[in-house]
């Protein structure tokens, strides 16, 4: 489920943290799910477990993450509204992008086929 790329820039414990985003927000994790225990990871990941231990420490800070005594880290019932908030704040950033693409010379038709495709392989791959 999650994979690791030791030459990314990004720290593998954020790596965790946006993957795990990545699984609530297309619905491979919902709330009430159990995510892999520390342990689990860090051996199926080949992780020392205290880069894992601050992943879960991360997901649990943004809510997304609850823990149960002696049963393990399960998916917030919040996480999918958190992420949905986060990403429209996004738009924001996302709007200043539009605005250099079009001084750029990017078409509105380029942008809106780009947005079109991408809406289309999502729901394809919800169907799949």
């Amino acid at each position: 489920m999650y994979q690791i790329d030791l030459m990314s820039r990004m720290p593998v414990y954020e790596q965790i943290v946006e993957q795990t985003k990545k699984f609530i927000l297309s619905g491979v994790l919902r709330p009430d799910d159990q995510i892999p225990t520390v342990r689990q990871l860090s051996v199926d990941l080949s992780l020392n477990p205290n880069t894992v231990q601050k992943a879960v420490k991360e997901l649990d800070r943004q809510g997304l993450i609850y823990a149960q005594a002696g049963k393990g880290c399960f998916i917030s019932h919040d996480a999918p509204g958190i992420l949905r908030r986060e990403k429209r704040r996004g738009l924001a950033a996302w709007e200043e992008q539009v605005r250099e693409l079009a001084m750029g010379g990017i078409e509105k038709k380029e942008l809106i086929e780009l947005i079109d495709r991408v809406y289309a392989e999502e729901k394809e791959r919800d169907r799949g």
